[in-house]
């Protein structure tokens, strides 16, 4: 998920929201299921959505949009989802002792988003304290935090060449993977054993690394050869991926190690630290 497209977590459970129209918006479902502690939270806002009609307190209802969200099976979906007002009214409306530790909760974690978007470097410590509590290396963060600004810098550059978000941003990605790694993302995640995680968040410091180059190098060579469009740019995501390619080959020839590992942060930390240990002892 995007930073914009997220999962926060009330009281060890999930909740998936969405950054729409300048304000978090949150999967109703999620939130009556935690609350209700319903076996079946999706019949409960169906019941409790008639009940809110039939009283005339309709207005939670039709203040609630129809938002695509991560599904269970990985695919976007249309989902019920509000915003921190129209969530306050909905709670109300569900008897829970959890209620008031919700609104608080809620207050917070919408609060968070105006706060980074004034402050960028905000959401920056913020991250780093999350990658921190699950037990990764001072020095993976580093990598990881470099790599989403990387990101960010080829994003904005398709953004401004006329690539699609979405689909397109897919294909160009995995055409620098393919590159870089001689895998695609999906393959790479077959590789590792995970499946909805996000992939850069179970790579080891060296994947991270050729991730980067093959970003900055399709980043510099869009730029140098003003790439246009879709076609143009995936000819320069297959450049640049090639560029952190051979590097990575190189290495791995001087090492007699592949760089692609079946490693993943699914175990525990230690192991992972250990493993880029002996990487670097090679």
């Amino acid at each position: 998920m995007s930073e914009n497209t997220a999962i926060v977590v009330f009281q060890d459970k999930k909740i998936r929201r969405l950054w729409h129209k300048e304000e978090w918006w949150f999967s109703v479902v999620d939130v009556v299921g935690i609350l209700a502690e319903s076996e079946d939270p999706r019949n409960y806002w169906k019941v409790l959505k008639h009940r809110l009609n039939e009283e005339g307190g309709n207005e939670p209802v039709t203040n609630c949009n129809q938002l695509k969200l991560p599904a269970e099976d990985g695919k976007m979906r249309e989902t019920d989802c509000a915003n921190t007002t129209t969530l306050f009214r909905i709670i109300q409306s569900i008897p829970s002792p959890k209620a008031e530790p919700f609104k608080q909760w809620l207050a917070k974690v919408g609060y968070e988003r105006v706060q980074e978007i004034e402050d960028p470097e905000r959401a920056q410590k913020r991250m780093v304290e999350l990658y921190r509590a699950k037990g990764y290396s001072e020095e993976w963060i580093e990598k990881r935090i470099r790599g989403i600004v990387v990101r960010e810098e080829l994003t904005q550059e398709w953004r401004e060449r006329k690539v699609q978000e979405g689909k397109e941003f897919a294909i160009l990605t995995a055409e620098i993977s393919k590159a870089t790694f001689g895998i695609t993302p999906t393959e790479h995640k077959n590789i590792k054993g995970i499946q909805k995680e996000n992939l850069r968040d179970h790579m080891t410091g060296l994947e991270l690394i050729f991730t980067m180059l093959g970003e900055a190098s399709t980043t510099k060579i869009a730029q140098k050869t003003n790439a246009q469009g879709f076609n143009e740019n995936k000819k320069a995501a297959n450049e640049g991926g090639t560029v952190a390619g051979v590097a990575r080959a190189e290495l791995e020839k001087r090492i007699g190690d592949k760089v692609v590992s079946s490693e993943n942060y699914l175990q525990k930390p230690e192991k992972i630290k250990r493993l880029e240990s002996a990487q670097k002892t090679k």
